[in-house]
C-alpha cells in the first residue's frame, strides 16, 4: 500500500508530522507536490471536484481514492492501518490519538504568537501584540504543556504509549521541541533542565535507527518561515 501525500513545498510544517512516522515505518507515499509542478500542482487538486474535499493541506489519499485531511486525523487513520505507528488496541489508539491533539494544540498557540492579531497579515504588521503574546507563551504555556508531557512520561515511559516501542505522538512530540528550541532557542535551552523526561524523549527518537536515513536526507526540510519561526526579539530565558 502507498500513499500520497499533499503538502506545501518548501516548509517542514504540518506535514512532517505525517512525514515522520511514515518514513520510520518504511510505509511507502508519495509526496505529490515535490514530484510535479509544485505548489501550484497542490492548489489546481485542492480544487479538484470530490466528494470529500480537504479544507487545506496535509491531506493523504490512498490507493482506493480515499482522501483524508486533518493532520492528527490523517495519524489516527495510519495508525489503525499500520500498528508499527501505534497501539493495535483501541483504548491505546485513543490515548495516542488524544497526544496528538494535545502537541497540536500546542504548535497552534506557537504559530500564533508571530500571527496574534491575523493570519493575513505580515508580523511587521503586528510586532508589538507579538511581543506581547510571546511573554506569555514562552512564561506559562510552553511550560504548561512540557509539564504534562513530562509528567506522562514519568507515569508511562519510556515512551508516551506506555509501550516498548515508539508511536507517532513520540515522534510528533520530537518535532514540536525540535520546532521550539529552532524558534525560541534561549527559552528552551533554560527549560531544558527541568524536563529530563521530554528531552531524553528527543534524544531516542534523533537515534532511532529506523530514521537515520531520513533525517540526514535533503528530504527533512529545515525549519524557516512555517509554523515554527525565529524571531530573536521573541526569545528570552523567562
Amino acid at each position: 500500500m502507498s500513499y500520497d501525500l499533499w503538502y506545501w513545498s518548501g516548509i517542514p510544517g504540518r506535514g512532517e508530522f505525517v512525514r515522520l512516522p511514515l518514513e520510520a515505518a518504511g510505509i511507502p507515499y508519495k509526496e505529490k507536490t515535490w514530484q510535479r509542478d509544485g505548489d501550484d500542482a497542490l492548489v489546481k487538486d485542492m480544487a479538484r471536484k470530490r466528494p470529500d474535499p480537504p479544507f487545506a493541506p496535509p491531506y493523504l489519499i490512498t490507493q482506493d481514492g480515499l482522501v483524508i485531511s486533518q493532520t492528527a486525523n490523517i495519524l489516527l487513520y495510519l495508525g489503525e492501518k499500520h500498528h508499527q505507528i501505534a497501539p493495535r488496541d483501541v483504548a491505546g489508539r485513543h490515548w495516542v490519538h488524544q497526544l496528538q491533539l494535545t502537541l497540536m494544540d500546542l504548535v497552534a498557540e506557537s504559530h500564533d504568537v508571530h500571527h496574534p492579531i491575523g493570519v493575513e497579515l505580515y508580523y511587521e504588521d503586528q510586532k508589538p501584540e507579538a511581543a506581547r503574546r510571546a511573554s506569555g507563551f514562552r512564561a506559562t504555556r510552553i511550560p504548561k504543556f512540557l509539564d504534562y508531557f513530562e509528567r506522562v512520561l514519568t507515569q508511562r515511559g519510556p515512551w508516551l504509549s506506555g509501550a516498548r516501542h515508539w508511536s507517532y505522538a513520540d515522534l510528533s512530540l520530537f518535532h514540536v521541541v525540535e520546532g521550539l528550541r529552532f524558534a525560541f532557542p534561549r527559552r528552551l535551552a533554560a527549560l531544558e533542565p527541568t524536563y529530563k523526561q521530554v528531552w531524553a524523549l528527543r534524544g531516542k527518537v534523533e537515534a532511532l535507527p529506523e530514521l537515520q536515513d531520513y533525517l540526514h536526507s535533503e528530504r527533512r526540510l529545515p525549519f524557516s518561515d512555517g509554523l515554527f519561526r525565529h524571531y530573536p526579539e521573541l526569545d528570552g530565558e523567562d
